[in-house]
């Protein structure tokens, strides 16, 4: 039974993951595709970022030169695109399942079958998991497809690394939105407050590396532990952001699961 809500949470969800898939995929070649001129450009570049402080180069990821394969890939997919792909696609699975569903009746039809709702909601989790590794799957495949035919040089191994750190983020993100439907059983009150708590994160982690005075406040930012520079240009693994990502999206999802088991659907 649970095997059959699964496929059916994957069918739902497959509009969604292919055209997510494809405009990753695609954004991962183009900028795979004019890494070559970033790199035969290197020092223009170089002189022209010295001209920024090196505080808010950092609080944009251009820590290093563009023509380092991590802090290129860092500055133009890790923190700039990838938040918002994984924030779009982690608000709408993990509030529907509970919240849309609940709205728009849909909730009802499964719970009347011999299913409970622990394994139910578990298999959306299963759902979610398997739709943002889809997603970041084909984003670094299309970087590396790219690269290849460009001659980047761009090295397969450390790129995949960052793929549990792309999918933790995303997860993390998921979890929390659905515990707040959970809590909430309203879509749009949980997508906006998962919204807002990014944007905050992100000024946080900002204002941390702009004040060395205020880099706490880093720590308290998941964009602090999204960084890919070290895994993608020296090979070390993200265990720091993959441990934070997993703890915050395995506690959120059992809390998920705690609250639906007793939740009042009608309330």
């Amino acid at each position: 039974m649970s095997w059959i809500v699964l496929r059916l949470e994957l069918r739902r969800s497959r509009s969604l993951v292919l055209w997510t898939a494809v405009v990753v995929a695609a954004y991962g070649a183009f900028i795979a595709g004019f890494y070559p001129i970033i790199r035969d450009n290197t020092k223009l570049l170089d002189d022209y970022m010295k001209v920024f402080p090196k505080a808010l180069l950092a609080g944009f990821g251009m820590e290093g030169s563009l023509s380092d394969h991590g802090v290129f890939f860092n500055t133009y997919f890790s923190s700039m695109l990838w938040p918002v792909v994984a924030a779009m696609v982690g608000a709408i699975l993990g509030t529907r399942t509970v919240a849309a569903d609940l709205d728009r009746g849909f909730v009802e039809l499964p719970l009347s079958t011999r299913i409970d709702r622990v394994r139910y909601l578990a298999a959306s989790i299963w759902g979610q998991l398997v739709a943002l590794a889809i997603v970041a799957l084909a984003a670094i495949a299309g970087t590396l497809a790219v690269g290849a035919i460009v001659g980047a040089g761009f090295d397969a191994g450390r790129f995949l690394l960052v793929v549990p750190l792309l999918i933790g983020f995303g997860c993390a993100i998921s979890a929390v939105a659905m515990l707040l439907s959970v809590v909430t059983l309203n879509r749009g009150i949980s997508a906006g407050i998962v919204a807002g708590g990014l944007i905050l994160m992100y000024l946080l982690d900002i204002v941390s590396k702009l004040a060395p005075d205020l880099a706490w406040l880093g720590t308290v930012s998941a964009f602090h532990y999204l960084g890919t520079i070290a895994a993608i240009d020296e090979g070390i693994v993200p265990l720091e952001g993959m441990a934070v990502f997993a703890a915050v999206a395995v506690i959120a999802w059992t809390a998920s699961l705690w609250g639906f088991r007793r939740r009042d659907l009608v309330a």
